[in-house]
């Protein structure tokens, strides 16, 4: 195992962590991290590997910019390639496609860090016929405590703009219906944890890859079995549980 500098930028260690073999959530080039800077975001480049990443493989992009153009109805691949473009002549590389999406979860929640990655357990779900799975009830309480008791499922999009303004209305609707999201899953392609830290994103990518393997069990041995609605209602909301939340949400700062 790799043993990391502690003095390292925190998004890099993040990167790093989450692109290590061990946590089977992306090879090569595969996912992409981010963090919010004031009005801007600090987000990986595109074609960087995360588990080598540097200082040098994030790049800022201008939050209201992006959101413009995401909101321009007439804009298109074309648009996003210039403005990608414009981007690498100041910063020297091009934002990943999806940091649109990004874009769009900074703009709608409170999140200051992101982590998009594909582990497989979870992709293994994703790409089945019963993706539901991951987000119709909790199998034990753990899962409710990290992930939340109402994680988002976006069915199967092209990455980019398209992506970003399907899932905007589809965030918007879920937090109106059940509050923030800490899990975005999408469908044949990967998952989005958001955090205030960025212990606390690959605590709850390491969760959904936990959880995507009990369920992939259970099913094997009869079916799942998930908790009853009003246990999962009862431990999302008990002082000592968000107590409980709010501890390791410390920790996992405090460990990165």
């Amino acid at each position: 195992m790799v043993i990391l500098d502690p003095a390292l930028d925190p998004l890099v260690d993040l990167s790093r962590r989450l692109g290590a073999p061990a946590m089977e959530a992306a090879l090569l080039g595969e996912g992409n991290t981010s963090v919010r800077e004031g009005g801007a975001m600090r987000v990986k480049a595109s074609g960087a590997v995360l588990g080598e990443a540097t200082d040098a493989d994030f790049v800022r992009v201008e939050l209201d910019a992006a959101l413009a153009l995401i909101s321009d109805p007439d804009a298109g691949d074309a648009e996003v390639d210039a403005f990608f473009s414009a981007i690498a002549e100041v910063e020297g590389r091009r934002p990943s496609v999806e940091a649109l999406l990004h874009v769009v979860i900074y703009a709608e929640t409170d999140a200051a860090v992101i982590a998009h990655s594909h582990p497989t357990s979870v992709n293994a779900i994703l790409c089945s016929r019963s993706a539901e799975l991951l987000v119709d009830g909790a199998l034990f309480p753990d899962q409710i405590v990290v992930l939340g008791a109402r994680p988002l499922l976006v069915p199967y999009i092209d990455p980019g703009i398209r992506l970003a303004r399907e899932a905007r209305t589809l965030l918007r609707a879920h937090i109106a219906e059940h509050g923030i999201p800490r899990v975005i899953y999408l469908r044949n392609h990967g998952m989005f944890a958001l955090g205030a830290t960025p212990g606390q994103v690959l605590g709850a990518t390491a969760m959904a890859q936990k959880c995507a393997k009990a369920i992939i069990g259970a099913q094997a041995v009869g079916g799942v079995e998930f908790m009853p609605a009003e246990e999962v209602a009862r431990i999302d909301s008990r002082p000592d549980e968000k107590y409980r939340r709010a501890l390791l949400a410390a920790a996992e700062g405090d460990a990165r």
